[in-house]
């Protein structure tokens, strides 16, 4: 049994009494478990085409006004309707340079999403604008992670989606279309390799200019996110092109930090040094730095059917749950405090710090992926109380003082995804109210004249001029396909993922050919039995979930109340 470490403000003395009868605290919160029935338990299909038009239009409102206001710039300041660039008065400015390359970001980035949303016309103008007018031969310095998974993700993504006949979007094919979006990924990840080279490890440099390569201050640290979260996009542009080198020095670069995890633990750090291999930060947790190393262990095994990835995957999940997880050992039964997954030292196991951050949000969705949605209906339930209590997710949230640590909140899209997954998972219409309730928010505390800002204080709702191209990749899609049942995405016989950046991908048995032999073979062959609990496996936990409560709420009333207590919701 685990032990929680949450600190609540019960007050409970009265129950502590000596001349009181010995109950269950969890019994404070059973009067009132019919309010949560009352709110969640019915979601009418006409308020359900009522919140789909809400996304269509949210995205719409934000998408038109970068076309008017920023296009080519990569993102658009939505407060004074302008467009944003590289800060390139001030280099060391990373907030901003690790992500805008001056390549019109925003539109390369929202590609798929016009699909989604069935607009296949805008689809092909923005296509060809981005054939047009994006070129890679540009002075700019990037982070080589984020340039791989906005840019490079959704450009494989979109040619995937123009070539593929069995696509369920129906014939969205380009007259003369000739692979150039193809070969502009190839462009790109050329221009990323540099970061691969002259490091002892293998482990890529965080940086690289698309012009020159590696700059010659580059810095030797990188995090584990950063430096593990390239095999996706990597392995599909070697697939797709006969061309071993990208999926090699991607798959080179997350063997090099499996080997570096802890002997006692099983447990990888946050921040290495990529040339002596030495952990800078022990911190081992599943938000920023580390969160989509552990989300592409197990969809490149789904992409690729490489055991290795899966035996990784594995030997990681169950390393968090011996280490990361406190709380009570079942969801949706018996006492003590809800699971929660926390930051520890990655030798030794123990907690660094009570805060957790906005990202791990991201984590519940890949449970329903590896078929646990039990414990993803829990973790899941942590961060929406967290929502309702402020209208948005704090960037950092310390759990022990029911308090946010850093305030801001810039439109992240990982509790929608976890929410529009275990909708899928459960169709339970619990997750269409979490869904209305996030849109409402965004609509009422981040929308400005042209888009939607960055909120600078949870709190206060102050904002930020700046609306990531993320909000229209990920956050806005994920809304829209929640509310859209109808989805050709929904209604194909073929299935897909969706990278870490949101962008679709077909799963494909293309992608688990290779034209090649494998140059670094892994150390141990996985067997078939090792992997029978796999998330393609008959044991899913999927088909776990009590028949009674497929349509009641997915969390029992009485743990609900118990995690909006614990984020001081009442």
């Amino acid at each position: 049994m685990r032990h929680c470490t949450v600190v609540f403000a019960l007050k409970l003395q009265y129950l502590l009494k000596e001349d009181s009868p010995k109950k269950s605290y969890l019994s404070l919160f059973e009067g009132d478990r019919d309010e949560y029935d009352r709110r969640y338990s019915s979601f009418p299909d006409t308020l359900k085409i009522k919140m789909k038009g809400m996304a269509k239009d949210m995205f719409y409102f934000g998408y038109d006004n970068y076309m008017k206001y920023a296009f080519p710039e990569d993102e658009l300041n939505p407060i004074d309707c302008q467009g944003r660039g590289p800060d390139v008065l001030n280099p060391s400015n990373i907030n901003i340079n690790d992500v805008l390359g001056n390549y019109s970001l925003t539109l390369i980035d929202t590609l798929d999403t016009l699909l989604v949303l069935g607009n296949v016309s805008e689809f092909h103008r923005a296509v060809k604008l981005v054939i047009d007018t994006v070129s890679f031969d540009k002075d700019s310095t990037v982070q080589v992670f984020e340039a791989n998974i906005r840019i490079l993700g959704s450009l494989i993504s979109a040619h995937i989606l123009l070539t593929d006949p069995k696509h369920p979007f129906g014939n969205v094919g380009l007259e003369d279309y000739d692979n150039e979006l193809l070969h502009l990924a190839h462009d790109l990840a050329v221009r990323l390799l540099p970061a691969f080279e002259n490091t002892s490890t293998g482990i890529p440099y965080p940086r690289v200019n698309l012009k020159s390569g590696v700059p010659p201050d580059s810095i030797n640290e990188t995090c584990t996110a950063g430096a593990g979260s390239l095999l996706v996009e990597f392995g599909i542009l070697s697939r797709l092109i006969g061309d071993s080198t990208f999926e090699w020095v991607a798959r080179r670069a997350v063997r090099a930090l499996w080997k570096l995890r802890s002997n006692e633990t099983g447990l990888l750090g946050n921040v290495v040094n990529i040339q002596t291999g030495q952990w800078v930060s022990k911190q081992s947790g599943l938000g920023a730095g580390m969160d989509s190393f552990y989300e592409y262990l197990l969809k490149s095994y789904i992409l690729f059917g490489e055991k290795e990835d899966y035996r990784m995957f594995q030997a990681s999940y169950e390393s968090i749950q011996n280490h990361l997880r406190r709380g009570r050992e079942s969801c949706n039964e018996g006492e003590g405090d809800p699971p929660l997954y926390v930051n520890v030292n990655m030798f030794n196991g123990q907690i660094m710090n009570t805060w957790i951050d906005s990202l791990q949000a991201f984590f519940p969705g890949l449970l329903v992926l590896n078929g646990d949605v039990e414990e993803a209906i829990c973790l899941h339930a942590f961060y929406y109380a967290i929502w309702k209590r402020f209208g948005a997710l704090p960037e950092r949230y310390n759990w022990q003082l029911q308090a946010p640590d850093v305030l801001f909140y810039p439109l992240r899209p990982e509790l929608v995804e976890s929410t529009y997954l275990l909708y899928q998972a459960t169709k339970n219409p619990f997750y269409l109210h979490v869904g209305m309730d996030i849109l409402e928010s965004l609509e009422k505390n981040a929308k400005v004249r042209c888009g939607y800002a960055t909120l600078h204080h949870v709190v206060d709702k102050s904002k930020e001029d700046r609306m990531e191209s993320f909000f229209l990749s990920e956050t806005c899609k994920y809304l829209y396909l929640l509310f859209d049942d109808d989805n050709p995405l929904h209604k194909s016989e073929n299935k897909y993922i969706f990278t870490t950046e949101g962008h679709v991908v077909p799963i494909d048995k293309r992608f688990r050919e290779k034209q090649w032999n494998d140059l670094s073979p892994c150390e141990k062959v996985v067997t078939d039995q090792e992997t029978s609990n796999g998330p393609f496996s008959n044991n899913s936990n999927c088909d776990r979930i009590p028949e009674e409560r497929r349509y009641s709420l997915p969390l029992k009333s009485v743990y609900m109340r118990q995690i909006d207590h614990m984020v001081g919701l009442f």
